[in-house]
């Protein structure tokens, strides 16, 4: 095991800041100890932002290029939270330095550079650095339940998935133009949130062999350009000046996976919808749903009850379930769970393979760039759907 693990986080951003407090409290999760977490530095080409994540979440320094981070001894793990069109410059660049890389979903805007880097993690895999991408979901107990109901054939075989990610952080036509907003068709909602439930799905229900009926709709066409940085889903002053929006609001498409068929809708512009992820899953046996909105229980109905007691039962999580005992300082029922909590779970996880803990006493390793890819042809199947007016393409 290494004596200490020097990290850093190259963007300060929303995501930035998740994983940045996450490093800063996987060591008070679980057993065994992980050695030494130094929190080294943050990078970001913003000072202002980049210096005021560093003293909140206690690293040592700032720094405003990448490379520095990549140059740096004193460093060896760093997780890379940018925008989507800068991960693979970066990325390839810190694993040729001999880094140990996580990064953040997707794996980049385009299947030619997810390939790319998929392929560098490889090459960087023989001199036994490490390369994972970050899918924070599967670390949330209430899907770790649905996942355990299915494997232990209390839902039956599974029929029907569905999934929505609802967000309004684009909703506002004064949200200004941000690299959000540009980018090929496919890398706006589905890129962003739809990502997230593509793996989902595939946990709960298989790989994905098929999509069709694919669509995109861009709902606000332009947007005004910023006075200042844009940071996260901030708005902040816009001038009179717009520019065009070239990615997708919304999306939806359908999806046939190993085990079933499934639904999939996602929107940025869904207003009254903050961050709602909510999925279902229908069985022979029964049916389960998990949602964002309150993360801390699962609603299963089993098909087993007594006539008149049939219907959804709420489930609040606790020691019982998967991920939780152990992984809270108060790790009992009802006293909740959230996002930012996953975060955490997934540094943890990270840590853990880092220090050279073995599987069997650590979390569930984090996903390969290989996974980071196939989500990737996922959403490229989806894109090539919406291209050809819904018609059904293979994925892969």
């Amino acid at each position: 095991m290494n004596a200490s693990i020097g990290v850093a986080v190259i963007g300060a951003g929303m995501a930035g800041k998740a994983h940045a407090a996450a490093y800063r409290a996987a060591t008070t999760l679980y057993t065994p100890a992980l050695p030494e977490i130094r929190l080294v530095a943050i990078g970001d080409v913003f000072e202002p932002l980049g210096t005021e994540t560093a003293q909140r979440f206690g690293f040592e320094r700032h720094v405003a290029d990448w490379r520095d981070i990549a140059a740096s001894d004193d460093i060896d793990v760093v997780s890379v939270v940018v925008a989507n069109p800068l991960h693979r410059e970066i990325v390839e660049g810190l694993l040729a330095a001999g880094k140990h890389v996580l990064c953040e979903k997707p794996l980049s805007d385009t299947i030619e550079d997810a390939r790319s880097m998929a392929e560098a993690a490889h090459r960087a895999a023989a001199s036994g650095i490490i390369a994972r991408i970050g899918f924070s979901y599967l670390r949330a107990p209430g899907i770790a339940f649905i996942r355990q109901l299915i494997d232990d054939g209390r839902l039956g075989d599974v029929l029907h998935f569905s999934g929505r990610y609802w967000t309004d952080y684009g909703c506002r036509t004064d949200a200004p133009i941000s690299w959000r907003y540009q980018g090929p068709p496919g890398s706006g909602a589905l890129g962003d949130v739809g990502s997230h439930l593509g793996y989902i799905a595939e946990y709960l229900c298989g790989p994905a062999r098929e999509v069709s009926g694919g669509r995109f709709h861009t709902a606000i066409t332009e947007r005004p350009k910023p006075l200042g940085q844009v940071v996260g889903h901030s708005r902040g002053g816009v001038s009179d000046e717009t520019a065009p929006v070239t990615n997708d609001d919304y999306a939806s498409f359908s999806a046939e996976f190993a085990q079933c068929v499934g639904s999939i809708e996602v929107s940025r512009v869904a207003a009254g919808h903050p961050n709602t992820c909510t999925i279902e899953v229908f069985g022979s046996g029964g049916a389960a749903r998990w949602s964002q909105t309150n993360p801390a229980q699962v609603e299963v109905m089993l098909n087993d009850e007594h006539t008149d007691v049939a219907g959804f039962r709420t489930v609040a999580l606790g020691p019982a379930h998967p991920h939780y005992a152990g992984g809270w300082a108060m790790d009992a029922p009802g006293v909740g769970i959230g996002q930012n909590d996953l975060f955490v779970h997934q540094a943890r996880a990270f840590l853990e393979e880092v220090a050279g803990i073995p599987a069997a006493q650590s979390l569930p390793r984090c996903r390969t760039f290989d996974d980071g890819v196939h989500n990737m042809e996922v959403l490229a199947a989806v894109a090539d759907s919406a291209r050809a007016g819904g018609a059904a393409v293979a994925v892969g």
